[in-house]
């Protein structure tokens, strides 16, 4: 049997942006430098003209995500979904089209809008960064950060550690994940080993690479997230039980490419996607929890990545990360798994000893001192696990602690399917055993996961009053030089206009369904509520159709029982109507370019 040891953490450092103070009124240059991060504007200085360099430019207008609410998970994270897409769809139009045009001069490369912290990735000369960094509603630009894949090496004798933390005790009630989604945000998974293939939940919500070299097939040329996707779900098909939640299924987003680096925007990418898959608020199909194995390389506080999770909570999703490989000493918590959204997991070993290199507290990331650093432990030395081309391997590390975590919350969730996240993280704390000095501490943090006391603790009826786990101090705070997009509400509006279109298919039986989501806008590009949107299908389909704007300017339309022969459909609006504003079908547009702002191809599944 292979035999290799992971050490977590990875070998960059990121540095923050720190915003100046404005002074009087900027000019365009020095509203440019103050937006612009230290480091990236190193880069650009360094750069020829015509150099392209990966950056991301992230919008003052935010989402206020304690406003989201809702009576259920699902009706959540659907209002979730359409105001994060409402504030995105609206105040990134104008800058699209400035990226759209350099692009046809050859001056940028690509541009992705991301619409789970209203930002934009790019790759383009410094000249168009700094007039990016200049554009009105832009806080500022960071680089698109490179992250090293994880590296491993050998390791010890394994030893057992799903009994450790009383998994089987639950499975013996019936509880053994089922009804429960996990992803993984890794290298990818090997699909075709014989522990993980039949809990993949399968189909093209399942698997996403935002690098598209593996667009259909979940793969995993590295072998860390099959590590890491075994301890949460896999069974037993090498002799002995190696999964936490081996009736769970998995989804997973390959955050790292083939040459063994994530960006930073495909990381966003990835959080983005996990919020709804198959991207059909019709069919929310976002997981319960995401398994975060990963972190940028040194101990410090970076907060690009909690509003995405900040985001994720929101919508009902549990965040759990490996807590860091950078003990013994203090203050070692790496980001994101020490921001305030995040659930972070240290290791021990087997006879409850703490990992010598598992990173500890305290935590001084934007979060209050009483929280200790890690929040919890679990086994993570000689970890038995699967790994690539159906083998095994023993594996080392706070990386194999997070997956016990995320394993032992979908145990939780298959007991109890309406727990929220707050709830989750508390059954799991007020739980653990506890190790160490009496009380939490940031060595073990409230000590060492027991799921069975969980289980016993929530179905006692005794789990106190969770703690919200948002603070909306940690929001990105706007630019103090950055001009706002949105128009001041008091602006009369006279016209409205589509200002997206999106499309979206599923199977149905031996047929299809299409839909088109709709957002309309006023002449201020803000979202405009009770329109009525009038269109037809046309080309493989056929009829008169309309549908309502909410609250958010949204409204979707869907075309159901379509033949399997037919390989597109098309729609066409023909008409918006409201009460005082006219309808100006010479301003549609589609920020993400997939149709003209007014006819739109939806192809079959």
């Amino acid at each position: 049997m292979k035999k290799r040891t992971y050490s977590l953490l990875l070998v960059l450092l990121f540095l923050l942006w720190s915003p100046v103070a404005a002074q009087g009124s900027p000019s365009v240059a020095s509203k440019s430098v103050q937006v612009i991060d230290p480091a990236l504007q190193i880069r650009l200085n360094s750069q020829a003209p015509n150099d392209k360099v990966r950056a991301i430019a992230i919008l003052s207008n935010q989402v206020d995500l304690l406003t989201i609410t809702g009576r259920s998970r699902s009706e959540r994270l659907r209002n979730l979904i359409q105001a994060l897409q409402a504030k995105a769809f609206g105040s990134q139009v104008g800058l699209l089209n400035l990226l759209n045009a350099r692009k046809a001069t050859g001056e940028v490369s690509t541009f992705t809008p991301l619409w789970i912290q209203n930002a934009v990735a790019l790759t383009a000369t410094p000249a168009v960064i700094t007039e990016v960094a200049s554009f009105p509603g832009v806080a500022h630009v960071i680089p698109d950060t490179a992250i090293p894949a994880p590296t491993q090496s050998s390791s010890s004798e394994p030893e057992p550690n799903i009994s450790l933390i009383n998994a089987p005790a639950l499975w013996s009630l019936g509880f053994r994940g089922q009804g429960v989604v996990v992803a993984s945000m890794d290298t990818g998974v090997s699909s075709s080993h014989p522990d993980l293939s039949g809990q993949w939940r399968g189909g093209t919500n399942s698997w996403y690479d935002p690098y598209g070299e593996h667009p259909t097939t979940p793969t995993d040329i590295n072998g860390h997230g099959t590590w890491t996707t075994g301890v949460i779900v896999g069974r037993d098909a090498g002799g002995s039980s190696i999964g936490v939640a081996p009736d769970a299924r998995w989804i997973a987003v390959k955050i790292f490419n083939d040459g063994g680096v994530a960006y930073a925007s495909a990381i966003h990418q990835g959080y983005q996607w996990l919020l709804n898959p198959d991207n059909n608020l019709a069919t929310l199909d976002a997981p319960n929890v995401v398994n975060n194995s990963w972190s940028f390389g040194s101990p410090g506080c970076n907060l690009e990545f909690e509003p995405d999770l900040q985001a994720l909570v929101v919508g009902g999703i549990t965040p759990v990360f490996a807590a860091g490989n950078y003990g013994p000493g203090n203050s070692t918590g790496a980001s994101p798994a020490n921001n305030p959204a995040a659930f972070p997991v240290g290791a021990v070993d087997n006879s409850d000893l703490i990992y010598n290199l598992s990173s500890r507290g305290p935590n001084n990331c934007g979060v209050s001192e009483s929280v200790m650093y890690p929040a919890v432990v679990v086994p993570g030395v000689n970890v038995r696990t699967t790994d690539l081309y159906g083998l095994y391997t023993t594996a080392t590390g706070t990386s194999l602690a997070a997956p016990h975590g995320s394993g032992a919350l979908a145990l939780l969730l298959s007991a109890f399917p309406n727990l929220s996240v707050a709830d989750l993280r508390t059954a799991l704390t007020n739980s653990a055993v506890d190790l160490g000095p009496a009380g939490a501490d940031n060595d073990f943090g409230s000590g060492r996961i027991d799921v069975l006391a969980a289980y016993n603790l929530v179905a006692s009826g005794a789990l106190p009053t969770a703690t919200p786990t948002l603070t909306p101090a940690i929001t990105s705070t706007p630019s103090p030089t950055a001009t706002p997009t949105a128009t001041p509400t008091s602006a009369l509006a006279t016209t409205l206009h589509i200002g997206d279109l999106d499309r979206s298919s599923i199977p149905s039986g031996t047929k299809w369904n299409g839909t088109v989501t709709i957002l309309v806008h006023d002449n201020y590009d803000r979202p405009v509520a009770g329109a009525t949107v009038y269109g037809k299908w046309t080309n493989g389909a056929t009829g008169n159709v309309s549908c309502v704007t909410n609250s958010n300017g949204i409204c979707s339309i869907t075309k159901t029982s379509i033949k399997s022969s037919t390989a597109s459909i098309t729609f066409t609006a023909t008409n918006i109507t409201r009460t005082g504003l006219t309808y100006q079908s010479s301003a549609n547009h589609d920020p993400d370019a997939d149709s003209n702002g007014t006819v739109i191809i939806v192809l079959k599944p």
